[in-house]
């Protein structure tokens, strides 16, 4: 995710709960979680999704719910005779296990199923359950869907997946995903991964995606609107698909035609492209921010139509999302608190981007970036251990400390190991971890080994620290002191 200059950093979401009308359960029920320390009550035990079928249909208005049915495959992990998912922004209609009716109730933003019968652990399970799907967001609370002018899309990070459809909600449970949306015809719908089926019957339209790697509920998309797909190749024949609003489409190939080009770019730093397809979906809609999700990054028209921002720097925010494919989408998450592997990462490829291409010096800014770092520690936390989110602020955890301060921490690095070293753990990190979840540990243990000695209390100095450690190769490099 990438904040607009507008918002960055600075747009705010109340952390309100939201009811589900649902049908009572008789057996108590609790809100359960991972144990995440940002969003403790985020993702579910007992159970490892290998697979997500949504279907949805879209009346033809996006002010009112979408009928849907989500289907989930999961192994038990341990004996359950409840599963929880996360879902808080409909209403469930039926909830069906291995094809037998189910019981339900909500604790919180929990959906909690009671199936007939105890699931063993190491058992293959089966969850359907047809529910609406509203595209209003509730009070107080953005995300999820996004209205746009002529339709809908999807912006799912970091907690709001489960306001659309019933999941597993956290980025270390990873699945593959089936999506079919059935629109009026007249509308297009894009998703994720590749299109498997266009199937017309009488007014309607069903488009059905499939993903051919993992991918974390956060990134889920779906675009359904007056679009039109603009196709390309892109490296090694790679399929580039973009959604744009049909009348923009020969408004917006200036930039759409740049991908290929900075595919390449990011394959020369970081090894071949991680998935199937990748394109923009430009939507007309005030989002206050870009968004990496997978194969189909999620743009504001007004960042390639508004004429106060320098190609250089719309090159860059588009380098930033496409960074994000590597790091964070096929690399995701283990934690929140390790965002700044997803956002670090990205920030630093959109800098060097901006260097290579713009004569935009790195040095530059990291020197700008050093000069507000402690402010920034103060403010969110160190990178790795960001503060948890505050009610009623949108941006939540989302703050400088995992952009900039956290591309700081990698500058450092490098200037830590040198370059050749840096590069090799950059490759080997998407390399190694291609399809999963990894974490703040396993970059330090990767980054060890490459280097060839232990970097623990650099990482701990870098990473954790209240305030910023020295710059290695920069004795002069001073922060200012955050102001009481």
């Amino acid at each position: 995710m990438l904040l607009n200059p507008r918002t960055r950093f600075t747009s705010a979401l109340l952390a309100s709960a939201v009811s589900v009308c649902l049908v009572a359960a008789s057996a108590p029920a609790a809100p359960l979680g991972v144990g995440d320390r940002l969003f403790p009550h985020l993702g579910n035990p007992g159970y490892d999704v290998a697979s997500y079928d949504l279907a949805f249909s879209y009346p033809g208005t996006n002010n009112k719910p979408l009928s849907a049915v989500t289907t989930i495959d999961a192994w038990t992990t341990t004996p359950l005779e409840r599963i929880n998912l996360d879902f808080s922004h409909g209403t469930v209609a039926s909830v069906e296990v291995d094809g037998e009716p189910a019981s339900f109730t909500t604790a919180d933003e929990d959906l909690v199923v009671t199936p007939r019968a105890p699931l063993p652990a190491g058992s293959w399970t089966r969850i359907t359950v047809r529910h609406t799907s509203d595209p209003v967001s509730p009070a107080g609370r953005d995300g999820g869907w996004v209205r746009t002018n002529d339709g809908l899309a999807m912006a799912n990070q970091a907690d709001v997946a489960h306001l659309v459809f019933p999941c597993n909600d956290h980025p270390s449970d990873k699945a593959m995903f089936t999506i079919r949306v059935t629109a009026p015809n007249g509308y297009t719908a894009v998703a994720n991964g590749l299109p498997t089926g266009v199937d017309r019957v009488g007014t309607a339209t069903t488009w059905t995606y499939r993903t051919q790697h993992p991918m974390a509920t956060e990134l889920a998309q779906v675009s359904v609107g007056r679009s039109t797909v603009v196709h390309r190749d892109g490296p090694h024949g790679l399929p580039v698909r973009d959604v744009v609003p049909t009348k923009d489409r020969a408004l917006l190939e200036p930039w759409l035609k740049k991908t290929p080009a900075q595919i390449e770019w990011l394959e020369s730093k970081v090894g071949r492209y991680p998935f199937e397809t990748y394109g923009l979906l430009i939507a007309e809609a005030s989002t206050g921010f870009e968004l990496e999700t997978q194969t189909l990054s999620l743009f504001e028209r007004d960042l390639f139509t508004e004429p106060a921002y320098p190609a250089w720097y719309v090159d860059s925010i588009m380098v930033h999302e496409l960074s994000h494919q590597w790091f964070g989408d096929s690399v995701s998450p283990r934690t929140w608190s390790d965002l700044w592997l997803n956002e670090g990462h990205a920030t630093w490829y959109e800098a060097l981007y901006a260097e290579e291409k713009a004569g935009r010096k790195l040095v530059d800014r990291m020197k700008a970036a050093y000069g507000a770092s402690d402010r920034w520690r103060a403010a969110g936390g160190p990178p790795a251990a960001p503060k948890e989110p505050k009610p009623g602020q949108k941006i939540g955890i989302f703050r400088p400390n995992v952009y900039d301060g956290a591309a700081l921490a990698l500058y450092a690095l490098r200037q830590e190991i040198g370059g050749p070293a840096f590069a090799r753990v950059e490759e080997a990190w998407v390399g190694l971890h291609k399809d999963g979840v990894a974490g703040t540990a396993d970059f330090e243990r990767l980054a060890s080994d490459i280097a060839g000695r232990d970097l623990s209390a650099f990482f701990q100095a870098w990473l954790y620290a209240e305030k910023t450690p020295p710059m290695p190769g920069h004795p002069d490099w001073k922060s200012v002191a955050p102001t009481a």
